[in-house]
């Protein structure tokens, strides 16, 4: 039978060592949790506000960081507004024009799934800026 001296380690079976490890990592991790799901909270809560202001700022500068014609088609179709289809300036010449329509026409006709709508507002800019008083065909 072994002796106990006073100054040696007790000797226990493994079984019966109670650690304060996990009990003390489970309460961290609870805790990171709880910090993790008030800071989501909160972020969710200032969020609202703040995307109605950048809403905002955006409507009050339209063309921020864009180079495209943001708005609909005119009632009448101008020659701006068929140089902007096009993508031309309004005093190119019926070469260049011609280039630029039928390059956007090869992305947007409608045998190719583009949309009969945009076709036919692309085939009025190109006969504006050729010139021509052009009706609109969906008119």
């Amino acid at each position: 039978m072994a002796q106990n001296y006073p100054n040696s380690p007790r000797t226990q079976p493994e079984s019966f060592v109670v650690s304060q490890r996990p009990a003390s990592t489970m309460i961290v991790v609870g805790l990171g949790v709880a910090a993790a799901a008030f800071t989501a909270r909160a972020a969710i809560r200032w969020s609202k506000p703040l995307m109605e202001s950048a809403k905002k700022f955006e409507k009050a500068v339209p063309l921020l960081n864009s180079h495209y014609y943001r708005g609909g088609f005119e009632p009448k179709m101008t020659k701006r507004e068929a140089a902007l289809v096009l993508g031309v300036s309004p005093s190119a010449n019926v070469k260049k024009m011609r280039e630029a329509h039928r390059r956007i026409m090869l992305l947007n006709h409608p045998d190719r799934g583009g949309s009969p709508y945009l076709a036919a507002k692309i085939n009025e800019a190109k006969d504006i800026l050729e010139g021509g008083n052009a009706k609109s065909p969906l008119r």
